[in-house]
């Protein structure tokens, strides 16, 4: 592809393609008799860009990750690297205010409770007056718990408690992609590997939200058979 036909096919303009590559997040395209052509691979790179940016990351930190992730290597790598990158949730964060702010914590809020949620992830300030929320069906439980009954440092804790365990089930999950696929992929390197392992994300992605949910259906009724059974004696 020329610059203008990439820029066609990857949306963006051929200018900022220019700026890209000198900043040396693309390739050099290949010159032949004095046209630069462009492959599959700087496609690739744009688009692991764009996604990156989506995400909030600047154009320096995009920088710094292509040069230790994917490189100036293939498509495969950058694809795998582009599967690796991608959130595991779908919500979209949401900005509150400090009015909706002191609705949970308190006028003037909790300082106490508000560093828990914060330390928790329930909420990040953005600056005047302004609060990130990555999960706002987080936040949103956390409201109904209050709304029936729960004090909130109860609830935060319970926040707390989850996000430990979580943490601890996310860390088994990538020690378990580490070992039985990269580690393998580090060793042989080859090209179709990585097409391989980049499937292999896109298959273990939803099969880790399926385990933790179908595991808790099963550990939260026996759990609740138990405390029952304690209550009724």
């Amino acid at each position: 592809m020329t610059i203008d036909e990439l820029a066609r096919a990857s949306g963006m303009t051929a200018r900022n393609i220019r700026a890209h590559q000198s900043r040396g997040l693309l390739p050099a395209p290949t010159v032949r008799a004095r046209t630069g052509y462009y492959g599959p691979e700087h496609l690739a790179r744009i688009r692991l860009i764009r996604d990156m940016q989506a995400e909030g990351f600047n154009l320096k930190s995009i920088e710094r990750l292509i040069e230790i992730g994917a490189g100036r290597g293939s498509r495969e790598a950058l694809e795998l690297q582009r599967a690796l990158l991608e959130p595991f949730g779908s919500e979209e964060p949401e900005v509150i205010g400090d009015d909706e702010v002191a609705e949970i914590f308190g006028d003037p809020p909790d300082r106490g409770l508000l560093a828990k949620a914060r330390r928790i992830g329930l909420l990040e300030p953005i600056g005047e007056g302004a609060w990130e929320v990555p999960s706002p069906t987080l936040l949103a439980a956390g409201r109904d718990l209050v709304a029936n009954g729960i004090p909130l440092d109860h609830a935060l804790a319970v926040g707390e408690a989850v996000n430990r365990h979580t943490t601890a089930i996310a860390k088994e999950f990538v020690r378990l992609f580490v070992r039985d696929v990269l580690e393998p992929l580090r060793r042989d390197g080859r090209a179709e590997d990585l097409a391989a392992a980049g499937a292999a994300v896109e298959r273990l992605r939803p099969l880790a939200s399926q385990a933790v949910t179908a595991s808790f259906g099963v550990v939260m009724t026996q759990a609740v058979e138990r405390r029952l059974r304690r209550e009724l004696r």
